[in-house]
């Protein structure tokens, strides 16, 4: 079997997915982390494609190594692993389609076969009392995790900060029985953090995520130390090295791979067993709720060391919501997804959408 085209599409001017295509004919779908999407179009068009043409796509690490030396991926960093990311995806999709076997069984088999969702807020402009409101429905729809985003972004220590207050009207709203995750995107300083996170786990949170940026390792170790509740961060770096600095030196309790952003299936493996070796529990990172979403469903299904629930985003998807990819959606039932069983990711795209979307 052979590579015979790469296409890279950018749906409704926002989404890059990608379509690998075989002299089989069989298809391999993808989908990349969406900031930057034309940057990720131009790597995948002029520098991965080449790379592609006319090789195996079932020697996923072999492909991998020849993405990633052609990338500069050790120079070039970030966006280079997230365009990476969708073609190593859809490579294990077509190696799943080649084989009859679904992604979590050739990652060595799945230990759920359903995968506990917790709602992931991504509002910023909601006052206390009506983010408690807004968890208080998810709850009542089977939820039994919700995550606010907290603080002013892009600030540091700033005064108009209600994370506190936001956490206190939740955890009265929803009770005792329902973990509270806090997002503040790095923007306290360490003392700040160590201030706000005593009154945090005093509320009973189950997470603070990035107290600090994820390149302060210093300060996100002082805050681990400082702190009884666990300690989250990861949705902002690429590689196992990365991780092993953020485990070593920044001693976080949790890490937060996003597979469209550290190279797909092929790299999540290797942070998943470097997490493994120094007993760290993962939880993943993800607000792509279709291709990226199922991607990760077969991760979580397959690794032991990723125990707790998993970010779902509730805003408004359009290419989940409006004008829907997936032939089948995925429906949250009860709080939990299902992990598909089909071959390669298990799941179909409404081709017909995708080329609307695109402009095709």
């Amino acid at each position: 079997m052979k590579i015979v085209d790469v296409e890279c599409l950018i749906l409704d001017g926002q989404f890059p997915f990608v379509r690998v295509y075989t002299d089989e004919g069989l298809v391999g779908i993808g989908e990349c982390f969406r900031r930057q999407p034309q940057t990720v179009k131009t790597l995948i068009d002029f520098t991965l494609k080449p790379v592609l043409l006319g090789a195996d796509p079932l020697d996923t690490e072999v492909r991998w190594q020849d993405m990633y030396r052609a990338g500069s991926a050790i120079d070039m960093g970030g966006v280079v692993y997230c365009a990476i990311a969708g073609l190593d995806i859809a490579l294990w999709d077509l190696k799943g389609k080649a084989l009859g076997l679904p992604i979590y069984q050739m990652l060595g088999g799945k230990f759920r076969d359903k995968i506990r969702m917790y709602a992931s807020s991504m509002r910023r402009d909601l006052t206390p009392v009506e983010e408690a409101r807004r968890a208080v429905s998810f709850v009542e729809e089977g939820y039994s995790g919700y995550k606010l985003h907290s603080a002013v972004p892009g600030a540091t220590d700033d005064p108009a900060d209600e994370t506190v207050e936001t956490v206190r009207e939740v955890r009265s709203a929803v009770g005792d029985g329902i973990e509270i995750l806090v997002d503040v995107n790095g923007a306290f300083s360490t003392h700040h953090a160590l201030e706000i996170g005593k009154k945090l786990q005093d509320l009973g949170v189950f997470h603070f995520e990035e107290p600090r940026p994820h390149y302060d390792l210093d300060g996100l170790a002082a805050v681990a130390d400082g702190l009884e509740m666990p300690v989250a961060s990861g949705e902002n770096i690429f590689n196992h090295w990365q991780y092993r600095d953020l485990i070593v030196r920044g001693k976080v309790d949790i890490i937060q791979p996003d597979i469209v952003k550290t190279g797909g299936f092929t790299e999540f493996r290797r942070i998943a067993a470097l997490a493994s070796a120094f007993n760290i529990p993962i939880t993943v990172h993800n607000i792509q709720p279709t291709v990226s979403a199922v991607a990760h469903l077969h991760a979580c299904a397959a690794f032991a060391n990723i125990p707790y629930a998993q970010e779902y985003n509730i805003e408004p998807i359009s290419i989940r919501d409006e004008s829907p990819i997936l032939k089948e959606p995925l429906v949250v039932k009860n709080g939990y997804l299902e992990v598909p069983t089909g071959p390669g990711l298990g799941i179909e795209l409404d081709d017909s959408m995708m080329d609307r979307l695109s402009g095709g």
